[in-house]
């Protein structure tokens, strides 16, 4: 069985030969043209033959385009903010609309645009997409605060902004998926998480501009929810128009994958403990990762929670490849 048909297979629940397994994260420095993000996920894909490729490409790039700037790093870390747009509430208004003709956005298809020549006749790419939140929160330095209080103080303003960055992001989907991405893989930032913000905030800010970006991938074959942070409640996103929910699934608060594979008939990622990789032998990794996937034996692409650390060396990196194998399921 390759890699797509895996995929189609358990997207409709039926029995494959083994588990899909797929992996992704950042290389710090190889992230800042189009050429280098192919380069190291073209790369990353021959060594390890993932079931599917996520694009992901570096985290500011989504805040880029508004006038946020970073400082390119010389090491194996996050990028540092060294300007960002939105210092008040007042500033939320002042943010002027983007095209996505932006450079930063062509720079992305054109990576997406290599990744698929190179690779995509043997496996699916989903295209990363953050959400008009998660942008909006990056403006103004992070997630959570100061963003929470300037929408207290100026919501009116605040859903003004998240409307124009998601008529954006909602041309960005359509055409990544138009170059031949299989979907999006839709992420949130940490706003999923109930310790960052509650349900009735995320309710206004967060899930009706959610849907509208959703919308513009509707019909692709293979788009993902990413929850990301401790304390999801994972049954808000349920009813999202996507095929594969995922989570940290080891993240405080969160609950099991067998907990929600019972609540949905759609996809469960997850079940690798991405925080803990560097510490875990290979024994522990196993055992580990059958506890969490124990008893799923369709519906389950095994992934981790979140992106894998860019100092974790290959080594741990070829272990997560090679888990199906070793997998009791079902």
């Amino acid at each position: 069985m390759d890699h797509k048909k895996r995929i189609r297979a358990t997207l409709i629940g039926e029995k494959t030969d083994r588990m899909p397994v797929s992996s992704w994260g950042h290389d710090f420095l190889r992230e800042w043209s189009a050429e280098e993000l192919a380069q190291h996920t073209v790369e990353r894909q021959r060594k390890f033959d993932y079931d599917l490729v996520k694009l992901n490409p570096r985290w500011t790039m989504f805040a880029e385009p508004w006038g946020n700037q970073y400082c390119r790093p010389t090491t194996q870390e996050f990028p540092k903010n060294t300007y960002k747009m939105i210092h008040s509430a007042e500033d939320l208004s002042r943010i002027e609309r983007v095209g996505v003709d932006h450079p930063v956005f062509q720079e992305y298809e054109r990576a997406l645009e290599l990744v698929l020549n190179d690779i995509g006749d043997d496996v699916d790419v989903v295209a990363t997409i953050f959400s008009p939140l998660g942008v909006a929160g990056l403006l103004c330095g992070g997630v959570g605060e100061p963003l929470l209080s300037f929408a207290k103080s100026n919501p009116q303003d605040l859903e003004q902004l998240l409307s124009h960055i998601t008529d954006t992001l909602q041309a960005l989907t359509e055409r990544v998926l138009k170059l031949g991405a299989s979907g999006i893989f839709y992420a949130p930032l940490q706003w999923t998480s109930l310790n960052v913000c509650d349900e009735p905030f995320y309710e206004q800010f967060g899930r009706p501009y959610d849907l509208q970006v959703l919308k513009a991938a509707e019909g692709a074959e293979l788009n993902m929810m990413h929850m990301c942070g401790n304390n999801i409640d994972v049954e808000r996103f349920l009813d999202y128009p996507v095929q594969v929910l995922n989570w940290d699934n080891f993240g405080k608060g969160n609950p099991t994958l067998q907990d929600v594979h019972a609540k949905t008939d759609k996809v469960v990622s997850g079940g690798v403990p991405h925080m803990k990789l560097h510490k875990l032998s290979e024994q522990e990794l196993e055992e580990l990762t059958q506890e969490a996937v124990a008893g799923l034996g369709d519906r389950m692409i095994l992934t981790s929670g979140c992106a894998v650390g860019a100092g974790i060396g290959d080594k741990i990196r070829l272990d997560i490849a090679h888990l199906p194998d070793r997998l009791t399921v079902g």
